[in-house]
């Protein structure tokens, strides 16, 4: 398999890790959107989230869960955003699944 994230998580890609554990791995965005720009990411291989079913969706929850932490430890406390892009349509550039947490600024709606 051919995955740039599969590759970040197996340390084959270096990244500047933020947060690491047995389920997932967080990662500064290499072209951040905002000033606070995480990738997060399982690291089991999950292609979208149009592939999540119900043995893998507590890694969501979980994922969700490592959001909010690295959120509280950027001081995100004005607020967040959490993006997951599905499928070419809806922006997925990467075929593995992965959770944009964006902060720092003003967030403006519909993003464009």
């Amino acid at each position: 398999m051919d995955c740039v994230f599969c590759k970040i998580v197996s340390g084959e890609i270096p990244s500047k890790k933020v947060y690491e554990d047995d389920l997932c791995v967080a990662f500064c965005d290499l072209d951040p959107q905002a000033p606070v720009h995480i990738l997060i990411i399982p690291k089991e291989h999950i292609e979208s989230a149009a592939k999540i079913n119900s043995e893998n969706s507590k890694i969501v929850a979980h994922i969700f869960e490592v959001a909010a932490k690295l959120a509280a430890e950027n001081h995100l406390d004005a607020g967040w955003r959490i993006v997951c892009n599905v499928g070419a349509d809806g922006g997925q550039t990467v075929l593995h699944l992965h959770f944009h947490l964006l902060g720092g600024r003003s967030m403006k709606w519909p993003p464009g």
